[in-house]
């Protein structure tokens, strides 16, 4: 099933496809591409800045270049940003080029992560980032299961144990 196609990962920030895109990528010797650091790469600057300076509509037309690029290269794991399935084109092009995996946890479970963390959240910002996780869950959970080959629940599991359960589907 594997073959020439990419997996991707998708999911609201948190859930842990960076992580696992990491792991992933090692245990079948793939290049990770995560697309927040393609865009940061072409913008010369980090999301944050690009999402304070320039605005968000700009950051999800470097995302969709940035996901181009991705699915364009040989086989790899691509670590998608939780916002990437907005855009039609965006969707389109993962059900066509990769394996889609939707990488899901409790709202508590991806603030705590997110709090472990230092990296700046922008679509996080202000006083309740949980209810913020659960707009942005309302708004994008029907689009993430519109492109999903899998749902994986990720919530009291390591990573490994994800891994191996993503690549017994790939099996």
């Amino acid at each position: 099933m594997l073959s020439n196609r990419s997996i991707a990962l998708i999911g609201l920030s948190g859930a842990g496809k960076s992580a696992l895109g990491r792991a992933l990528a090692a245990r079948l010797g793939r290049p990770l591409l995560d697309t927040d650091v393609l865009v940061a790469q072409a913008a010369g600057c980090d999301v944050a800045q690009i999402f304070a300076e320039y605005g968000e509509a700009r950051f999800r037309e470097l995302e969709a270049a940035a996901l181009r690029a991705a699915l364009q290269s040989a086989p790899a794991v691509v670590a998608t940003g939780g916002g990437v399935v907005l855009r039609a084109e965006n969707r389109a092009l993962l059900r066509e080029r990769a394996f889609v995996a939707w990488l899901d946890a409790p709202t508590a479970a991806l603030v705590a992560r997110l709090r472990a963390h230092e990296e700046a959240r922008p679509l996080l910002q202000g006083d309740d980032p949980a209810a913020r996780l659960e707009a942005l869950r309302e708004q994008r959970a029907a689009l993430y299961a519109e492109v999903a080959d899998t749902h994986i629940a990720t919530d009291g599991r390591t990573i490994e144990q994800i891994c191996c359960e993503l690549l017994a589907l790939l099996a």
